[in-house]
């Protein structure tokens, strides 16, 4: 089991209770205590990795976005500070790394402990906090770059992962599977909206919806769909804003879910193929809830690893 990390990913700043700040990852390391684990550092990633999925124009608008000092808004909810494009890009270089560890041998799972996230970023839009589809480009270079035939991508954020929809679109060999709240931000992820190839499938969960309504999602549609396909890896887009306490969304589950769903995904990493799964964090911002999710997940992960 990995863990991949940086200090960079502090660089990136936000305003005073920006919900999506620094303090988030001091919560993710108490939720790694007590665990067994290498650790690997984050590199910065190469423009060809980021170019996979997001047009030259766009990065260069980015850079030349960031500021000197202090913040620069992109929309009411995303920013950018002197350290962030270097945040986004080691995010999008760990994850990557981290692809390369598992399907080198390495390690059977890993986990990225990165910010900002990366769910929302669009193929030429930065939104919802996120300015590079990390998770979505970790796919793309497992494909590219490292000549896999199939990958999929769960999602178990909250929110839907619009901006990893939107660059596996029209991807055939990349499966990417949903469950969100609707209605909720982005307002996307529906359940007719499929792809190009069928390979996107959408969950929608109700506002309220516990732990049990999670799990009928999973194995009814989620989990049997993933499985058909057969992927050669398995990414997920690890959210913790599913649970309970969670400010910013409004299901109710637990760190118990989450390690339950953690180790069914892990099962069918073993049965497809041979256990290869590299998560990524996504969301989360309840200290206590996302010390605590992130403590079932990584543990669940790194026991399946060594099982």
């Amino acid at each position: 089991m990995l863990i991949f990390a940086h200090p960079g990913f502090a660089g990136h700043a936000t305003p005073d209770l920006h919900p999506e700040n620094a303090a988030r990852l001091l919560a993710v390391e108490r939720g790694l205590e007590g665990l067994s684990f290498g650790r690997r550092t984050c590199p910065v990633a190469d423009e060809a990795l980021v170019l996979r999925g997001h047009p030259g124009a766009y990065l260069d608008r980015l850079r030349k976005a960031v500021p000197d000092r202090g913040h620069v808004a992109l929309d009411a909810d995303t920013v950018l500070s002197p350290g962030s494009l270097e945040a986004a890009l080691r995010a999008v270089g760990g994850a990557c790394a981290a692809v390369e560890a598992v399907l080198a041998g390495e390690a059977r799972r890993a986990f990225v402990a990165c910010r900002p996230p990366g769910h929302h970023a669009e193929r030429a839009t930065a939104m919802g906090f996120c300015l590079l589809g990390t998770v979505a480009l970790a796919a793309l270079h497992a494909l590219e770059g490292c000549g896999l035939a199939r990958v999929a991508v769960v999602d178990f954020d909250v929110h839907h992962g619009n901006g990893t929809q939107d660059l596996l679109l029209d991807e055939g060999r990349a499966l990417f599977a949903s469950s969100h709240q609707m209605p909720l931000y982005p307002g996307t992820g529906r359940a007719d909206e499929t792809g190009a190839h069928g390979q996107v499938v959408n969950v929608p969960l109700a506002p309220g919806g516990d732990g049990a309504a999670m799990r009928r999602a999973y194995e009814r549609t989620i989990l049997p769909r993933v499985e058909a396909f057969a992927p050669d890896l398995i990414l997920l887009s690890a959210g913790f804003d599913a649970h309970r306490d969670d400010p910013l969304g409004g299901l109710r589950w637990t760190a118990e879910d989450y390690a339950w769903l953690t180790a069914r995904l892990c099962a069918l990493a073993d049965r497809v193929c041979g256990g290869r799964v590299v998560s990524c964090l996504e969301g989360g911002y309840d200290p206590a809830a996302l010390a605590a999710s992130v403590a079932a997940h990584v543990g669940e992960l790194q026991g399946r690893a060594d099982g």
